[in-house]
C-alpha cells in the first residue's frame, strides 16, 4: 500500500518561505520535519515532535535534532531564533493583507498566557493566572493578528518573563509590539485604513496615544468606567466627570442580530445562539499628555472620541463599553463598530486553537532560547494551518475535514480543529508508512503476523 500526493504539497511550499534564513540542508530537513512533526503530533514535546515526522522518528536521535535546532546548537548558519521567524511571518501576513481587495485591515492585539502550573525547573518562570484566577507558573506572550475577511496572518508574536534579564516592563513590550506592526504596515496604510480591535487589557492611553501618533484608529473595551473625560449635556455643553456619568448622555442607534455564546432566561448552560443587541452611544472628549511613559516633557491633547455600550438582550451578561475614534453617530456606524469589535472573538478563537490543537503550553526545555523557538515554531505551523482554512472551497481541505471525523452540513463548516486532526491522521500514515519501510528494508520483510494483517486488511466500501 503506497500512498501518492494528488496535489501540490501546500506543507512544503509553505515551508519553503523560510529556506533563505536557513544555511545548509541538514538544517532545512530538520526544519520542515519539525514542522510538519508539531501538526501532527499537536504537542511542543520535543519527543512527540519527531515521532510524528517520517524522517525524524526513523533514527535514534530524532528529538534531539529537534531539541538541537529549537537551542541554535544546530542551526550555527541559519538565523531560525524567534525574532527571525516571527520577522518572516509579518512579512509574509503583510503581503496578503496588501493583496485583499477590501480598503480596511483590522488589528486585533492579545496578551496570552503560556501557563506551566507543575513546572518548576524551566527557566525565568513568573507568576500569571489560570482560567480560574489563581496564580501560577508561566510566562507572558503578546500577539498581533491582522484580519480582513478573507485573510488573516500574525504581524507579531512575543514571549516574555519578568524574570528574564532582557524584560524591561509589560507597558514597554506592549509599545515595542505597536511599533513593529506599525512599521511593518508603512506601505499598505497608503491604501488601506487600519483600526486597533483592543481587549480591555489595553485600556492605556499610552497605547492609544502610539496607535495615533501612527494615523491608526481603535476600539477599545473599556477595563474601568471611573476615566476622567469631558461629556455633553442635555444642553450641549461640555463638562468634566467620569465615563460612568457619560453614560446618562448616550443616545440608541441601532439594533443589531448577532450569534453569540450566551445563557438566556432558565438555560443552564451557554449555548451559541442567536442574540438582539442594542447599540448605544455619545460623544466624549479624552485629554491627555503626549509624554506619558516618556521622558521629557510633553504636549496637553484632546482627542474626541465616542464611548459606545453594546446591550445583549435577554441575556445574563453585562453591557459592553467601548471607546474608539470612530464617529459614531448613526445606526450605520454604530453596527460598523459592534461588527468590528465581534470580529475580536473569531480571532480570539486562534489563540484557542494554538494552545489547545499545537499543545502551546506543553513545551518542556530548560533552556530559555529553545522555548521561545519552540512556541514560535508552533506559530509557523499554525500559520500554515490557517492558509489551508482561508480557502475552504480546496478539495484537499473538505477530505482532510472528513478525516477529522467532519460531517457534511449546509449550514456549518469545519473548524481549524477539525483539519487539524485530519491533517494528523494523515501524517500518521505516512509515518506508519515510513517505520514499515524502513522495517521491510532492514530485516527483508515484515513479522510474519505483521505481514498477513496488512495483506488481509482493506478499507471499507463505505465510510
Amino acid at each position: 500500500m503506497e500512498w501518492n500526493t494528488t496535489w501540490n504539497d501546500p506543507l512544503t511550499s509553505y515551508v519553503g518561505t523560510f529556506d533563505d534564513l536557513i544555511g545548509d540542508q541538514r538544517t532545512r530537513k530538520t526544519f520542515g520535519e519539525t514542522v510538519r512533526g508539531i501538526i501532527g503530533a499537536g504537542s511542543l514535546i520535543c519527543q512527540q515532535i519527531a515521532g510524528q515526522s517520517p524522517v525524524l522518528s526513523q533514527g535514534k536521535k530524532g528529538a534531539q535534532r529537534v531539541i538541537r535546532l529549537a537551542t541554535g546548537e544546530s542551526t550555527h548558519r541559519s538565523e531560525l531564533d524567534d525574532r527571525h521567524l516571527t520577522a518572516r511571518l509579518r512579512e509574509v501576513a503583510v503581503e496578503q493583507l496588501e493583496q485583499a481587495p477590501e480598503e480596511e485591515v483590522w488589528l486585533i492585539a492579545d496578551g496570552s498566557d503560556l501557563r506551566k502550573p507543575y513546572a518548576e525547573e524551566m527557566p525565568y518562570l513568573m507568576q500569571v493566572r489560570d482560567l480560574e484566577g489563581h496564580l501560577v507558573p508561566g510566562y507572558r506572550t503578546i500577539n498581533v493578528i491582522g484580519v480582513t475577511p478573507g485573510r488573516r496572518g500574525l504581524l507579531y508574536h512575543h514571549l516574555f518573563s519578568s524574570q528574564a534579564p532582557d524584560f524591561v516592563s509589560e507597558p514597554a513590550e506592549v509599545q515595542e509590539a505597536l511599533q513593529t506592526v506599525s512599521q511593518a504596515l508603512t506601505s499598505l496604510k497608503e491604501q488601506k485604513t487600519i483600526t486597533w480591535l483592543l481587549d480591555s487589557g489595553f485600556d492605556d492611553v499610552a497605547v492609544w496615544r502610539t496607535i495615533w501618533e501612527a494615523q491608526e484608529h481603535l476600539v477599545c473595551r473599556v477595563y474601568h468606567l471611573d476615566r476622567l473625560v469631558s461629556f455633553e449635556d442635555r444642553h450641549g455643553q461640555w463638562q468634566q466627570g467620569h465615563l460612568e456619568q457619560a453614560r446618562g448622555q448616550m443616545r440608541p442607534l441601532a439594533r443589531v442580530q448577532t450569534t453569540l455564546v450566551a445563557k438566556r432566561g432558565q438555560q443552564q448552560h451557554a449555548k451559541k445562539q442567536p442574540v438582539e443587541v442594542e447599540v448605544a452611544a455619545c460623544p466624549v472628549r479624552v485629554t491627555y499628555s503626549t509624554a506619558v511613559r516618556r521622558q521629557g516633557s510633553g504636549q496637553q491633547v484632546t482627542r474626541e472620541m465616542w464611548l459606545v455600550e453594546v446591550h445583549m438582550v435577554g441575556v445574563d451578561q453585562d453591557p459592553w463599553f467601548l471607546l474608539t475614534d470612530w464617529p459614531v453617530t448613526d445606526e450605520q456606524s454604530a453596527t460598523r463598530i459592534f461588527t468590528m469589535y465581534r470580529q475580536r472573538w473569531g480571532v480570539e478563537d486562534s489563540f484557542k486553537f494554538l494552545k489547545t490543537c499545537l499543545g502551546w503550553e506543553e513545551a518542556q526545555v530548560l533552556d530559555w532560547q529553545a522555548l521561545r523557538t519552540l512556541v514560535a515554531l508552533g506559530w509557523v505551523a499554525a500559520g500554515f494551518l490557517y492558509d489551508l482554512g482561508v480557502s475552504w472551497d480546496w478539495a484537499e481541505v473538505q477530505l482532510l475535514a472528513k478525516l477529522g471525523g467532519w460531517e457534511p452540513h449546509k449550514d456549518r463548516q469545519p473548524g481549524k480543529i477539525t483539519v487539524q486532526r485530519g491533517l494528523s491522521r494523515l501524517l500518521d500514515m505516512l509515518v506508519t508508512q515510513a517505520v514499515l519501510s524502513q522495517y521491510e528494508t532492514t530485516h527483508h520483510g515484515l513479522p510474519p503476523q505483521i505481514a498477513a494483517f496488512l495483506s488481509n486488511w482493506g478499507p471499507p466500501h463505505q465510510l
